[in-house]
């Protein structure tokens, strides 16, 4: 069957034509259509497959780890700064192996196009010591799910897959099979000790890890995914990896005669690297989305007098996603002429939905906090992020998540007053409330804003994990019930709001205020799908 897919739906179809048992994710640009495209199959198909989000990456990477080791296939999805949240777990998966076959898809986001950083998710592929697949279009994204599952049960493994923003978020046309794969039985492992990682069995663990090397080597040397294509002037040499390789496509001339090997699968294939070398190669243009991990690794494997070129050297950009354009001036082609001279649509800078409960909230933070000397307010990730924008400009501090809430404690530490945390109900509850424990602890001078507009807005409203337990929440973490206030954020709850900030930050404590609205974007589709019900 033939279906225009974005490349997160080949991916989720790819991993339900798998026979997916479970997905596990929290919503982040550009991996959360995977998820969501899971959940829609199940609703249509009332398909046997656990696809609730999760509260944050790290449960997600585990909860995935125990369907695996019931011997199911697990699928788990985060954009990347999200690995850094699953690190741990998934670092750890790489030592206990797994059951049945497991999956972690990174969506990485060049260019930070909605993100903090640009960091590039192979990196974790060999730190853990795993194999990695780095589809380069949209049907292989498909393919590389089953082959991807079938190669975790069989060398016992987990897979990362890594994808970026513009293989995730374009469409191809892309052939699925007719008959799925119906999901595995329940297995119980068979070294249950190879699950428990104290000294004595990790170290035996870790020993069959590092004897597995050779294997994924040899595994990416001839699965097929990777391919070499010796040229007519083969001392000229090109490797590309990933979406990269379509940038290529759309400029490479036969007649330039290069050999091209083309990475979708890590580690790094030795010996079609080797051929490059023995058919004569001298010069070496590395082509990778993302940061320069192959053109680093690519430099200890061949002699050293062959000429490596690519972000490294500024033949290619250090920085940014790569394009077609910037792609074919690192060939040595001509720029082709643009119509760009002048913008033909005007840029216009994300803000805050009008009518959005955000925008009351920190009118209301603004006018209280100008009637102290310094204060400082500590944003974190979400919609209300862009309260640091025109025309609020009222936040002095946004790392990741979370750390509103800890770098507020820091600050009252360190005689900082008043010290206010601005946190969305989902991202505290992804990794807020860790740090609110920490406030309690030390009874930190700090006043923690939960701006709770009932869903993760950033990402399009997907279920938030405290929906409607955030006061149970705080409390149960210790914060005293009497100052952990719930306000409405409206122009005509004004005064009120004011009040109830003005109080919190004088009580020289922990105090948490809840600023309650539904997410405007989410109300109108609610609101929608009564009228038609």
């Amino acid at each position: 069957m033939k279906h225009l897919l974005l490349g997160d739906e080949a991916i989720a179809q790819g991993a339900i034509d798998a026979g997916l048992s479970g997905v596990y994710a929290y919503p982040g640009t550009p991996s959360t259509e995977i998820t969501e495209y899971i959940q829609a199959a199940v609703r249509i198909q009332h398909s046997e497959i656990s696809c609730r989000w999760a509260t944050n990456e790290k449960t997600a990477m585990e909860a995935a780890l125990g369907i695996s080791y019931m011997g199911k296939r697990a699928l788990v999805c985060m954009k990347h700064v999200g690995m850094n949240v699953c690190a741990d777990a998934f670092i750890n998966a790489a030592i206990t192996g797994v059951n049945g076959g497991l999956i972690i898809v990174a969506a990485d986001d060049p260019s930070m196009h909605s993100s903090q950083n640009e960091q590039d998710s192979r990196f974790y592929a060999k730190f853990a010591m795993i194999p990695c697949l780095e589809p380069s279009n949209q049907q292989e994204a498909y393919d590389m799910m089953a082959y991807g599952f079938q190669l975790s049960e069989r060398l016992k493994t987990p897979i990362l897959m890594r994808v970026t923003t513009r293989m995730a978020h374009s469409r191809a046309v892309v052939n699925t099979t007719d008959t799925p794969r119906p999901q595995n039985e329940k297995s119980m492992p068979e070294n249950v000790n190879h699950f428990i990682l104290l000294p004595a069995f990790a170290k035996k663990n870790y020993a069959e890890l590092v004897d597995l090397q050779p294997v994924f080597t040899e595994e990416s040397n001839t699965a097929g995914h990777n391919t070499y294509v010796k040229g007519t002037k083969p001392e000229k040499a090109i490797l590309t990896t990933g979406i990269a390789y379509n940038y290529l496509m759309e400029n490479y001339d036969p007649k330039m005669g290069c050999s091209i090997l083309r990475i979708t699968q890590y580690p790094l294939p030795q010996a079609l690297i080797e051929q490059m070398v023995a058919d004569g190669m001298k010069e070496l243009l590395v082509i990778e989305e993302g940061q320069p991990v192959v053109e680093e690794l690519i430099c200890g494997m061949i002699p050293s007098s062959v000429l490596v070129r690519g972000r490294l050297t500024g033949d290619l950009p250090r920085m940014g996603e790569l394009s077609p354009d910037c792609v074919r001036q690192a060939l040595g082609m001509k720029a082709l002429p643009t119509l760009d001279k002048e913008p033909i649509v005007v840029g216009r800078p994300p803000a805050l939905c009008q009518g959005c409960g955000h925008r009351d909230m920190y009118a209301a933070l603004n006018e209280v906090a100008r009637e102290y000397t310094s204060p400082r307010i500590f944003g974190d990730i979400g919609c209300y992020t862009l309260g640091a924008l025109s025309p609020f400009h009222a936040i002095h501090a946004c790392v990741e998540m979370g750390a509103s809430v800890t770098m507020a404690k820091g600050a009252a530490d360190a005689g900082q007053h008043p010290a206010i945390a601005v946190i969305g109900d989902s991202t505290f509850t992804h990794s807020g409330m860790t740090g609110l424990l920490d406030c309690v602890n030390a009874n930190a001078n700090v006043v923690i804003l939960i701006s709770d507009n009932l869903t993760t807005g950033m990402t399009g409203g997907q279920d938030s994990a405290g929906t409607g337990r955030l006061e149970q929440i705080c409390c149960g973490l210790g914060v005293a019930p009497e100052h952990v206030r719930v306000v409405v954020p409206l122009p005509k709850n004004m005064e009120e709001i004011k009040s109830v900030l003005r109080e919190e930050i004088d009580f020289p404590g922990t105090s948490v205020v809840i600023a309650r609205r539904e997410c405007i974007q989410t109300l109108k589709r609610h609101l929608k799908a009564a009228k038609k019900g």
